[in-house]
């Protein structure tokens, strides 16, 4: 009876395949960044030769992009010294480009980042690195990638020392905004600038201060980002207050300041979805209005796990999924928002091995077509691959 029913509810499901394969490990990274091209044809992806380890300044990796139309055939695209497990070398698509990509590399002693053209394999490399690009794909805004392998390790890249690493606030980095066409940087918000901001709890005896995880909104009028610190009172956690800011770096908000922000999303130029701690419902997923004290709680009976979120085109489904569950297993939906019923996509058993800083997250990526779902997974046994999940149907229904 069990066997059968798991069957049907394994029958139920959308199709999905692998779209990498052995020799070599391949991902992508994050949730939040443009994998497909415009066409919804070309995902780009990553290669590396070993795994569970961090990586190291002299570790390289292969950068590619898959034809899903074509066999699934990989071209490799070039090579980095500028990653980790969880976002890779921050590799996407330029938006609006049909032929432009992006990834950051370390070279002659900083880190910067290259634009290749993918038809002409044509190359051009920028002075510094780039974490979120706007949406008119001009510009980009970056943290110091030295100071998060300090102080987060597995989301900064290895080979540079932080020179302010004795700085618990320092005044001379931050964030950072690079023109793609010119090439020219401007610090637009310090360490000190944030931390110069009221925290009504106080901040703990020798809380060191770091920035991370920045997105510009869908009209690139304004980005997110976390600030975050660890003192005596956080020990090996940390705490967190979400940010946003207009593009010049200016008109800062504290959009979350209860210290738990995770993952969230932009929904449209004036609201966020992220998964955090309101006095209202606990640890759940709110809707946050820009620059205003609206909360609205988001899917708390079908959502009640942290998962990294994204809106499908449309509007009509945002796409989760989950980190292992009691039985291994990582799980991948849709929410439909209208009815708030949840549609699951796949269930994917995670090694063991597969934990801390070179776990596998799905992180599950759209196309732009909508039609399409990528993740990474190791449930194959050929370690971490790319997948790919046909959710056409499911879309019509």
């Amino acid at each position: 009876m069990l066997a059968a029913a798991a069957r049907r509810a394994q029958a139920d499901l959308p199709p999905v395949r692998a779209i990498t394969r052995a020799p070599g490990h391949h991902w992508f990274g994050y949730y939040d960044k443009l994998q497909f091209d415009p066409t919804s044809r070309y995902a780009l992806g990553m290669r590396v030769d070993f795994e569970h380890r961090s990586p190291r300044a002299e570790d390289v990796i292969r950068l590619g992009v898959v034809d899903t139309e074509d066999g699934d055939r990989w071209r490799e695209l070039g090579e980095t010294r500028a990653w980790n497990w969880q976002q890779g070398a921050m590799l996407q698509w330029v938006p609006g480009s049909k032929t432009d990509v992006i990834w950051n590399d370390r070279q002659d002693g900083r880190f910067v980042s290259v634009i290749a053209n993918v038809k002409t394999g044509k190359k051009r490399t920028l002075a510094a690195p780039i974490y979120a690009l706007s949406p008119d794909g001009r510009s980009a805004v970056y943290p110091d990638f030295r100071r998060l392998n300090d102080c987060r390790p597995g989301y900064g890249y290895a080979g540079l020392e932080d020179p302010n690493k004795d700085k618990l606030i320092p005044e001379d980095a931050g964030i950072w905004r690079l023109d793609l066409q010119s090439g020219k940087t401007r610090l637009l918000i310090p360490f000190s600038e944030a931390a110069r901001i009221p925290y009504p709890p106080g901040y703990s005896n020798g809380a060191k201060h770091w920035f991370n995880h920045l997105l510009y909104n869908t009209d690139g009028t304004r980005f997110i980002f976390l600030h975050r610190w660890r003192g005596d009172k956080e020990k090996q956690s940390f705490a967190t207050r979400m940010f946003t800011a207009n593009r010049e770096g200016k008109d800062l908000y504290i959009l979350d300041p209860y210290g738990k922000t995770s993952h969230f999303i932009w929904r449209d130029p004036r609201h966020v979805l992220a998964w955090a701690w309101h006095p209202s419902r606990g640890d759940k997923f709110y809707l946050y209005r820009d620059k205003t004290e609206s909360v609205e709680c988001v899917g708390p009976e079908v959502m009640t796990v942290n998962g990294h979120c994204t809106y499908l085109p449309g509007g009509r489904y945002i796409l989760n999924d989950t980190y292992p569950d009691r039985q291994r297993n990582q799980n991948v939906y849709l929410y439909e928002i209208a009815t708030g019923k949840r549609v699951a996509l796949g269930s994917f058993a995670a090694p063991r091995e597969y934990t801390g800083e070179w776990r596998c997250d799905t992180h599950p990526r759209y196309s732009p077509d909508g039609r399409k779902v990528a993740i990474d997974s190791a449930h194959g046994g050929t370690g971490r691959q790319m997948w790919l999940i046909d959710v056409a149907a499911l879309l019509k229904s």
